[in-house]
């Protein structure tokens, strides 16, 4: 079967598969200017995603002019711009040292930096069989570029086939109207479009086209590291792909308003306790487009008002868990951004009409009509949090035990219950999670995470789970009060899943 898919997407792509290979570029985006608009969905949350703004601009017209743009900066966390025009290639993308960069040559590494827009702009920018690499890295805008034919096997080889990769510890990246293709599977040489690892987190990829390819993307690559989560997928084109649309091993994902085109073998694949929500999505001529596919460990979804379209279910088996024929949800997800959705039945026109590098960056108003983004809009942070009001009633911690992950040295748990803000505790890292607990089950509806003097603003993105059941009774970013369905439990868990710089946490109160 998949012999056969593979032949046909070669089949679909031949031409451009030629052409790759002799260096001609058979399509370009077209004019457009900088970077327009702002970041949406999972992007937004843990402070925000803004990319360069604020910072220089600089025009790039090879690989090698990027690097050194990204190494000519002050620091690695300089704000910078870089609009690229042109064919961006092998014989172009040479390594470049400097102290705010960490390069390499026959692949755009984007690697221990943060704060960059790298945009296409005039007659386009195409990353002709050259991937995108992004590792170690936060708040990082991609828009408006076309990446093709990147192989991991054969020659040239870059980015170990993907033509956008994200790994460790990357956070808050905004992908947009971005067009990412190959020209067949893996036993021709590629590999996935997207893929998300390795604790990359806080990501939308929007009105893009991923096409022609064995595999659309994932996030997480192996059922034991499933770090990777919360990710957004909305007005995206997925056409003539064999599986991966995406593959979640673990981790929340949001897909909206998706336009799903010839899934040959499966789509949506949730595994390994994965969720996701599947809204207003349409689906044609496709196979299995959401469920749990190659495995039995089960992943989730919720969905609602998406339409099926021609689409065929495989019968359950032992490693096969279709949602389909007839899907509904088996959780329940919750999105902590605001967003709007468009109709099902518009989606494959809207979609059609926005997504993809050659699109003037239009977008959908919310009520299936595409229109351009403010060109002026420069994407901003989200503002910082005050310090919260008090709720009412006993705080309950003071009564409570405490425990938690790895603290930084000359740290205690205790002191997130002891009522002295003067104490705190901090994770090893930037990350980690402490937790009340008591005797019995206590009944609690809301919490509030204090900072300590110095501190404040440093904790990103969080968890509060339940900590008898590891259910999530909220997610958010930024200390204040947390309201939550009264829950009666034995153990509540603040887990820090983003940080800039070492968060401290004087006091975990808790409140019925």
């Amino acid at each position: 079967m998949r012999r056969r898919v593979a032949r046909r997407i070669y089949a679909a792509a031949a031409a451009m598969g030629v052409a790759a290979a002799t260096g001609a570029v058979l399509s370009m985006p077209s004019a457009s200017a900088a970077a327009a608009g702002s970041a949406s969905g999972y992007a937004t949350q843990n402070g925000g995603t803004t990319g360069g703004a604020g910072g220089a601009t600089v025009k790039a017209t090879t690989g090698t002019q990027i690097h050194e743009a990204l190494c000519n900066r002050a620091a690695s966390d300089t704000p910078i711009t870089i609009e690229v025009e042109g064919t961006i290639n092998h014989a172009n993308t040479a390594k470049v040292s400097g102290d705010s960069c960490n390069t390499a040559a026959g692949v755009i590494e984007l690697k221990q930096i943060s704060n960059v827009t790298l945009v296409g702009v005039g007659s386009g920018a195409v990353f002709d069989q050259l991937g995108i690499h992004v590792r170690e890295s936060s708040n990082i805008i991609i828009q408006n570029v076309t990446v093709q034919n990147v192989k991991k096997s054969g020659s040239p080889t870059s980015n170990g086939g993907d033509a956008i990769g994200m790994e460790s510890d990357v956070h808050n990246v905004w992908v947009d109207h971005v067009d990412l293709l190959a020209s067949g599977g893996e036993s021709d040489g590629y590999d996935g479009l997207f893929d998300l690892k390795a604790n990359t987190r806080y990501v939308t990829l929007s009105y893009s086209t991923l096409r022609n390819s064995g595999r659309g993307g994932l996030i997480n690559s192996s059922d034991s590291a499933i770090e990777s989560s919360f990710v957004t997928f909305h007005h995206n084109l997925y056409e003539n792909l064999d599986s991966r649309a995406p593959l979640l091993r673990g981790g929340t994902a949001h897909m909206y308003n998706n336009y799903y085109v010839s899934l040959n073998e499966s789509g949506i694949n949730s595994r390994v306790g994965a969720k996701a929500k599947v809204d207003n999505n349409y689906f044609k001529d496709s196979k299995d487009v959401l469920g749990t596919f190659y495995t039995d460990l089960a992943g989730y979804w919720q969905v609602s008002g998406n339409i099926f379209d021609n689409v065929t279910w495989s019968s359950p088996g032992e490693d096969t868990n279709p949602a389909g024929p007839d899907p509904v949800s088996n959780t329940t997800v919750s999105i902590p951004y605001a967003y709007s959705l468009d109709a099902a039945n518009c989606v494959p026109d809207v979609v059609t009409r926005t997504a993809g590098a050659d699109t003037g960056l239009k977008v959908s108003d919310g009520n299936c009509s595409p229109q351009s983004p403010d060109p002026t809009t420069t994407p901003t942070a989200s503002p910082t949090t005050s310090e919260p009001t008090e709720p009412a009633g006993t705080n309950l911690s003071l009564a409570a035990g405490a425990d938690g992950t790895s603290k930084a040295s000359g740290t205690s748990y205790g002191n997130v219950r002891d009522g002295d803000l003067n104490t705190y505790w901090s994770p090893s890292g930037t990350t980690g999670a402490v937790s009340v607990k008591w005797g019995s089950a206590t009944t609690v509806s809301s919490a509030r995470i204090r900072e300590a003097a110095g501190a404040t603003g440093a904790i990103g993105s969080w968890r509060l789970l339940n900590g008898d059941t590891g259910a999530v009774l909220k997610t958010g970013s930024g200390a204040g009060t947390i309201s939550f369905t009264a829950t009666a439990l034995k153990k509540l868990t603040f887990e820090i899943t983003g940080a800039t710089g070492t968060p401290k946490v004087a006091e975990f109160e808790t409140y019925a």
